[in-house]
């Protein structure tokens, strides 16, 4: 991470925040107040290890991490989950130049923050967990949120995907699964973790392929894991038989998600990179939303580009959560594209709401000019479709406990044929 932190220092002004902090409600409170900023704290209350936030909370610093330009990052994810490289690059966490202190498992040495007055406790945010197919081998990264019950216990929230999948196999051979933890990675191999790609597939290839082949992985102690170089790493098992409520925490929307009994993790061992920092990411931040919620834009672009081959890029807005809201823009060929790349974007991300489809004039990146599109070529009866009693997400506060929403899609394209009545004269003259 030293390499893009002195980028982001170059080019986007670290925040060093050198007055104290305490974990419990202070230092998200100033994460708050800076929500664009990569924000330091050196100086955390009972801990030496300071805290580091948002490394991946704007679209410019994702992309200067890619090596590309905002509205690339699409495609530039794109050609990565579907070229992934395999690694070559591999060597012993006890041969990494002796960067790492190893010892046994204690949470408490972690800065670990509080974030809410509500939530069920300190919640480890950044993390990324590392695991094997019990049945195929194949490792697999994601974040997940995970609760600190002790000094070496943590309920995890997984939801039916990957993990979730292998962690089932192992039950049903009534064994633990064993895991690392990795914190604190540079932003590239975050976002590879974020990515949906097959169940046979590993994140860290698309990794190798965002870093030109240079992704190098480390052998850890006692678990039969690669990891990248990261912050902290833990390792440890998530128990096949314990469980342990989880929750509250608030989520993408900005409200609070409901209790669940969740797994449980046991952490036996860490490692401690020399000169460490701990990585929060910041509850319904940007980070957070970016982070899960643009890896889904492809998904999108791709559905979308089946159905309408002329369409040219897709956003999660960051006003809708990066989640809820889409805008998409297409070269319009005929009437019917705007609203066939409407249904296709719907199906394509379940939990998506609402959808706006805009010409290439307007730029999907830019809020006030979406707004734009909505106010001059929208005809309410005509451009607007309402799918009532479908399937959305959970985490949108309107929706019935299972998901159940209506949908809304705006198609504000020009009209085929009458192109002039809509021509912007700023952008023409």
């Amino acid at each position: 991470m030293e390499n893009f932190l002195k980028l982001l220092e170059e080019e986007y002004r670290i925040l060093r925040i050198k007055e104290e902090v305490s974990t419990k409600y202070e230092a998200a409170k100033i994460l708050r107040e800076h929500p664009t900023k990569t924000v330091i704290l050196s100086n955390v209350e009972g801990y030496d290890i300071p805290i580091i936030s948002g490394i991946c909370n704007t679209r410019e610093k994702i992309a200067r991490s890619l090596g590309c330009t905002i509205s690339e990052i699409t495609q530039k994810i794109i050609n990565s989950t579907t070229n992934p490289q395999k690694i070559s690059k591999y060597n012993d966490l006890s041969n990494s130049n002796n960067e790492y202190t190893s010892k046994k498992a204690d949470l408490n040495k972690i800065p670990i923050l509080t974030h809410y007055k509500r939530d069920g406790g300190p919640y480890i945010t950044a993390g990324v967990v590392f695991a094997k197919d019990p049945e195929t081998g194949i490792q697999n990264a994601s974040i997940h949120r995970m609760l600190v019950l002790g000094k070496n216990k943590l309920a995890i929230r997984i939801v039916p995907r990957n993990l979730y999948t292998y962690f089932q196999k192992s039950k049903k051979m009534n064994k633990d699964l064993d895991i690392a933890i990795a914190i604190g990675m540079d932003p590239t191999t975050l976002l590879a973790t974020t990515t949906s790609i097959p169940i046979d597939q590993d994140e860290m290839e698309v990794a190798n392929t965002f870093k030109d082949g240079n992704l190098n992985l480390m052998n850890l102690k006692n678990v039969d894991l690669k990891v990248p170089e990261a912050e902290i790493i833990f390792e440890g098992k998530i128990l096949a038989n314990e469980t342990a409520k989880e929750g509250p925490f608030v989520d993408l929307t900005d409200t609070y998600d409901v209790i669940r009994d969740e797994p449980v993790i046991e952490l036996n061992n860490m490692h401690i990179k020399e000169n460490a920092m701990y990585h929060a990411i910041l509850p319904a931040g940007f980070e957070h939303k970016l982070l899960q919620g643009m890896p889904q834009e492809p998904r999108i672009f791709q559905a979308v580009q089946n159905t309408v081959p002329t369409v040219k890029n897709v956003v999660l807005t960051e006003g809708g959560c990066c989640w809820l809201h889409s805008a998409i823009a297409i070269e319009k060929q005929t009437q019917g594209d705007g609203k066939n790349a409407i249904l296709a974007a719907l199906a394509a991300h379940p939990s998506l709401k609402h959808a706006v489809v805009v010409d290439t004039d307007v730029d999907i990146f830019d809020p006030q000019d979406i707004e734009y599109a909505i106010a001059t070529r929208v005809k309410g009866d005509d451009d607007i479709i309402i799918v009532p009693k479908a399937r959305g997400s959970s985490l949108d506060p309107v929706a019935l406990p299972d998901g159940t929403t209506t949908k809304v899609g705006v198609d504000a394209t020009k009209l085929i044929g009458k192109e002039e009545k809509f021509e912007r004269v700023s952008l023409s003259e």
